[in-house]
């Protein structure tokens, strides 16, 4: 493995950065985050420029790309800022199922129109009484005629809502199935059929320009051809995609872990005070240590994990260790840069507090910190008698 990103690598890193010193105005998000305003603008212009699906095939709008390529582009976008990132770097949230399972005519309709900002995607996978339990589901999908007839609801479904083009919908297809997620199949479904209504979740604490939706389903009816992959598997096509979603969260959560400590780090360097700057106080340049090195632990393994899965290594104990480690470092980096700011980390103006509370959504969804430990305890310690 080189430790080194290669040129293209580097001048990806320097288009987003370039991107979002003309793009992101510190004013106009400041307004759209107090209005929960999607971004709108920035997502089509992000698009334009081959930012969103960077990692689909040429042949469905992408660029060819790996893994490692799109957690650059995170990276670089949520360290710009960690509410305008978090947007567009979910702009394709799930988009990934239909890519790796999902048929022909499938791809070839909805990655082309995700790639090119037309449409947000959106998996629907978590239900308003099961929360990280994904083993058992309430929504079920019956087969009538040519049909699938889908009944149910989901929670907290990031991009639910009006902009929202389909749903990858988790489904109990063989209510008979021993243990029950043997018996589950991912449906596609489109944003706008009958019988699908979306809810906003109202306000959250931070990532408040995204939407996120309850989104029932009743008896909405697809063709039996929207099924995604194979029937009665779409539990495990869940679990592989989350191998690779978990990267591009530790990616968002490094990038605001980033963001964060380069607008401390500039504070300090400018503030004075009993006479003297105060990156001077060896207590702040100790802070300054401790969350450069968090940071750059972090970037270690996402890296690796991103490296690895392009290699075609998935390894799901790595990618828990990187979402995991990712989001603590965000959340504790985040939470000194506004000690290091004072009163000023407090107000709204100076955006560290917005990234503190855009950081802690990385320790809850794509399971919480506590499913990784399960994740990797489990890979550690094997099946137990």
């Amino acid at each position: 493995m080189e430790f080194a990103l290669t040129t293209e690598q580097q001048q990806i890193q320097k288009a987003v950065r370039d991107f979002v010193k003309g793009e992101f105005d510190k004013s106009q998000i400041a307004e759209m985050e107090e209005n929960h305003q999607y971004p709108e603008k920035i997502w089509k212009k992000a698009a334009d420029l081959g930012f969103i699906g960077i990692h689909f095939p040429e042949a469905y709008s992408g660029q060819g790309m790996g893994v490692m390529e799109n957690i650059l582009v995170a990276e670089a976008l949520c360290a710009g800022d960690s509410t305008v990132g978090a947007c567009l770097i979910l702009a394709d949230f799930a988009s990934e199922i239909i890519l790796h399972f999902g048929s022909e005519a499938q791809k070839k309709t909805w990655l082309p129109k995700v790639a090119e900002g037309e449409v947000l995607s959106c998996g629907a996978f978590t239900e308003p009484d099961h929360g990280s339990d994904i083993t058992s589901l309430n929504t079920v999908a019956t087969k009538d005629g040519d049909d699938w007839v889908i009944n149910g609801s989901k929670i907290f479904i990031t991009n639910g809502g009006p902009l929202a083009g389909f749903y990858s919908v988790l489904c109990q297809t063989d209510p008979e199935a021993t243990p029950g997620y043997r018996g589950m199949s991912l449906i596609l479904v489109e944003a706008d059929r009958a019988g699908v209504s979306t809810t906003d979740v109202g306000t959250k604490m931070g990532i408040r320009m995204m939407h996120t939706a309850e989104v029932t389903f009743k008896d909405v009816r697809v063709p039996q051809s929207n099924l995604i992959g194979k029937e009665n598997r779409g539990f495990y096509q869940v679990l592989e995609f989350f191998d690779e979603s978990r990267i591009l969260i530790a990616a968002q959560a490094l990038g605001t872990a980033q963001g964060a400590f380069d607008r401390a780090l500039a504070y300090v360097k400018s503030r004075e005070q009993f006479g003297r700057k105060i990156a001077q106080f060896q207590v702040n340049q100790h802070k300054l240590a401790d969350m450069a090195t968090k940071i750059e632990m972090a970037r270690l393994l996402t890296y690796k994990a991103a490296w690895n899965f392009d290699q075609g290594h998935i390894d799901p104990k790595l990618t828990s260790m990187a979402k995991m480690a990712a989001a603590r470092a965000a959340v504790e980096v985040c939470d000194e840069a506004i000690q290091l700011l004072g009163g000023y980390g407090y107000m709204q103006e100076y955006e560290v507090e917005r990234f503190a509370r855009d950081a802690k959504i990385t320790e809850l969804y794509e399971g919480t910190r506590e499913i990784q430990k399960n994740t990797i305890a489990s890979a550690l310690l094997g099946k137990l008698k």
